[in-house]
Order: structure tokens, then sequence, then C-alpha cells
């Protein structure tokens, strides 16, 4: 049996604790213990530091039924690899344990791709994917994931990637087995009712399920929302798989949590249904 790629964390011990009970403590403490869990099409998740966007990543998650399959868009940050990356074999290695890449559907999204490139050099050092997994691993153990990093920014482009996406779920009977996270941040580094309006604004196109409004309010207001390419992604494709609408879970900014109100990251957590 030929041994699979091994994926090990790099940012355990600095965006979330280096061991499997330290993660789970502190997810305990931030999850909604009364949500009634629901089936989702897709949500977005922010992958800032536990300390502070965990609250609202794991509130979210509180609240769906997680399914077999999940495939995690999120931003390159580090520039590596190609611009539509996936990583189409491997195990993702946490302190909460190995979860294994599902090779059949990642396979299925490069043969149905003008776009996606298997490469897993973007997926090395970057940590928009690998903050989710502890949270997703903290409500179900037995998954398999799709990540897929972005740093290409063509609107054009990243309908296509959703259409391609959505059709490819629909058709080939993924949709009742899987399910789209999409790993984003909100405003960067403005002061928390500059931070709090523009993020409004890119929240309420996500709502409406309406990816032009939303690249529109980023272009318009300057909004410096890190994951829009992957929530582009996902609104196209969910629309595509019935999507019929979608809820804020939750949303607050660090300034929320140290007091510092001069320069902030907002966080956001929707569900999409």
């Amino acid at each position: 049996m030929r041994k699979l790629k091994l994926r090990k964390p790099v940012v355990a011990g600095q965006f979330y604790p280096s061991t499997a009970k330290e993660i789970k403590d502190q997810i305990s403490a931030f999850i909604d213990k009364e949500a009634q869990k629901e089936r989702a099409l897709a949500c977005m998740l922010p992958h800032a530091g536990y300390v502070y966007s965990g609250r609202v990543a794991a509130q979210t998650v509180s609240r769906i039924s997680l399914t077999d399959r999940i495939i995690l868009l999120g931003p390159n940050h580090t520039g590596k690899g190609e611009a539509f990356s996936i990583m189409p074999e491997g195990l993702w290695q946490t302190p909460l344990g190995d979860i294994e890449i599902d090779s059949g559907l990642a396979n299925d999204l490069l043969n149905n791709s003008s776009f996606l490139k298997d490469d897993s050099l973007a997926h090395v050092d970057e940590h928009s994917l690998e903050v989710e997994l502890p949270i997703l691993q903290y409500f179900k153990t037995d998954f398999k994931i799709v990540p897929i990093a972005f740093q290409g920014e063509n609107l054009d482009t990243l309908k296509k990637i959703g259409t391609e996406l959505g059709s490819l779920l629909k058709k080939e009977d993924y949709l009742d087995s899987t399910m789209i996270i999409a790993s984003s941040d909100m405003t960067h580094y403005e002061p928390q009712q500059d931070a709090k309006c523009k993020d409004d604004e890119a929240i309420q196109a996500i709502l409406a399920l309406d990816e032009d409004r939303l690249i529109e309010r980023i272009a318009n207001l300057n909004i410096s929302m890190c994951g829009y390419a992957p929530v582009i992604v996902m609104l196209t494709a969910v629309k595509l798989l019935g999507a019929k609408g979608a809820k804020l879970i939750n949303y607050q900014t660090s300034g929320d949590v140290t007091g510092d109100n001069e320069s902030v990251v907002g966080y956001a957590g929707i569900v999409i249904n």
C-alpha cells in the first residue's frame, strides 16, 4: 500500500493550541450548546487565531450537521504555488488526528475544471484552511476534505470555477454528502466603527447570495476582506445547488476581545441552506 503524503500543521501552538485537550477545552467554551443543527449547503468561517475568531467559527459550526465530505476554499496568503490549487491526495494532520483528502472528489474537480491545478505547494505553509480543521473535528471525526487555495482574483474566472464546482456536485450526486466551507476574515486593521460599517455592506451581499454585489462593494468601499475569492466561488456554486437563503450566525471584531478599537479585524460566520 502506498503511503499517503502527510501535511503537518504549521500554526498549531500559534493560531490554536498545540494539544488535543487544550483545543477541546477552548472550543467547548465557545460553542453554542443550545443550537439546533441543520443541513447546510455551505458556510463562511473566519480563520484568525481562536482567541479572536474562534467563538464566531465555533458558534457557526454548532448549527451545522457536518457532512462526510467537506470542500475547503481559502485564500492563499503565502503567494506560493498555483493560482487555483487543489491538493488532491494525502492526509492533513492536526493535534486532534489525521484527516484524509477525498482523492476521488478532488480528481473529479481537476478533471472537470479549466482552472484548478494539482498543487500541494500552495498548502504547505497556508493557515486559512488548517485553522478550520480542529473546529470541524471537535464536532465530527469521520470526514474527508478537498483543500483548495485561491490567489487569483478575476471575477469571471472565479464565477466559472464556482459553476464548475456546483455543476459537478449536482451532476455526480455528491450533493447529499458534501458541503462547501469558504474561509475568510473581513475588514483588516481599521477603526472598529469603520470596520463594522464596511463589513455590514459585504455581509448583506453574501446574505443575498449576490457575488456581483459583493465584489462591487469590496471595490467601491475598499473592503480588505481576504477571502472574497473563495466566497465568490462558494456563492456561485450554491445557487446551482438550489440555495434558498443565508443567515448571519455571529459577527465580532478583534476589538471585542482585546478592547483595542483603533485597529481591528472583523469576523463573520454565515450559514447557507
